[in-house]
């Protein structure tokens, strides 16, 4: 089994990814990091995945996550994803959602760690990825609010 975490190297993505790798040290299980990166510009700028003046290339922001993954859980698997089934009609954060759920799936999570500061709360913001993700049934969450 692996303990899954969503990880754009923001905060409570860190926070997440320390608490993973705490949590597999008592129950044997591997850790998988996992960067989604939507082919969108806007959305990496956002995040501060690039500089304004910085060229897109979702290779170059999936090597600088995995190395803050690296400084951070050294021995946790580091996978990178851009959505491939984007939909006109569904937003980024639906896309991203789908691909964590289907690399959940895919990896067969027992647990997936999720830094945010809206998941499981009443209103949901549209660009939280966590309320979306805690509703499968397949694997349990675990969501870190504070960092």
């Amino acid at each position: 089994m692996t303990l899954l975490v969503p990880f754009d190297g923001s905060d409570l993505s860190v926070a997440a990814l320390e608490r993973a790798t705490e949590f597999a040290d008592y129950t044997g299980e591997s850790v998988l990091a996992l960067a989604v990166v939507p082919d969108e510009p806007d959305y990496a700028l956002e995040r501060g995945w690039l500089g304004p003046e910085d060229p897109f290339d979702p290779e170059t922001i999936a090597d600088r996550l995995e190395a803050r993954v690296r400084e951070v859980a050294p021995d946790a698997d580091f996978r990178f994803e851009v959505p491939e089934d984007v939909s006109s009609m569904a937003s980024i954060t639906t896309d991203v959602v789908r691909t964590i759920r289907q690399v959940a799936h895919d990896v067969d999570a027992s647990v997936v760690f999720i830094g945010s500061e809206n998941a499981g709360r009443v209103s949901t913001p549209v660009s939280s990825v966590g309320a979306p993700v805690s509703e499968d049934p397949r694997y349990d969450v675990h969501i870190v609010r504070h960092a």
